[in-house]
């Protein structure tokens, strides 16, 4: 019974932020595991272009180290405020969060962290350094697509492109279109 609840819930989350949490949560019990090490997958220009392990663009985002107290409150924060945003700021717009992840990617080539994961950074002892790259991209980000944009002259710069938008955005209803009256019917029981 419990697992029917937990699967119906996991299922009922944003399919991004299942989709990254989860593959989050299996990266980290792939590393457990020791199925992979960790050198496998972090951020390495000379290896990704000479060698061509271009999985490490990917893998650097889905590693948050070791399973401990840490990485609990990563998963935690990460899970919150990616469903957040996702079913908030962009609710009905799937193609844009991604476009918002790709960005953040290409600026920063860390995890993203918003400002409680710096403090949490800070008193564990860690350098800050990523902490504050990934709240100067999200910053970038969010002045880009929501602040510029609105300014006398400005323009919206960052355009989402029409192929990720093909793959993650439902089409269009049109307005003009009458369903048949058989359709009407089981509209009609809904």
């Amino acid at each position: 019974m419990a697992q029917r609840g937990l699967a119906a819930e996991f299922w009922q989350v944003p399919a991004v932020t299942r989709a990254y949490t989860a593959a989050c949560v299996l990266t980290t019990a792939a590393v457990q595991l020791e199925l992979i090490t960790p050198f496998q997958l972090y951020f390495n220009p000379d290896l990704i272009f000479r060698k061509f392990q271009v999985w490490r663009l990917v893998t650097n985002f889905l590693f948050f180290g070791p399973l401990g107290f840490s990485f609990f409150f990563n998963m935690l924060f990460l899970y919150r405020y990616c469903r957040m945003l996702e079913e908030g700021s962009f609710r009905g717009r799937t193609a844009d969060f991604v476009f918002m992840f790709l960005f953040g990617g290409v600026l920063m080539t860390a995890p993203f962290l918003p400002w409680v994961l710096m403090a949490f950074s800070l008193l564990l002892g860690n350098s800050i350094l990523v902490d504050l790259l990934g709240i100067a991209v999200g910053h970038i980000y969010y002045f880009l697509e929501d602040v510029f944009p609105n300014q006398p002259g400005g323009k919206k710069l960052l355009l989402t492109p029409s192929f990720l938008k093909l793959i993650f955005d439902a089409p269009e209803e049109d307005p003009n279109y009458r369903p048949l009256p058989e359709e009407q019917l089981g509209m009609d029981r809904q």
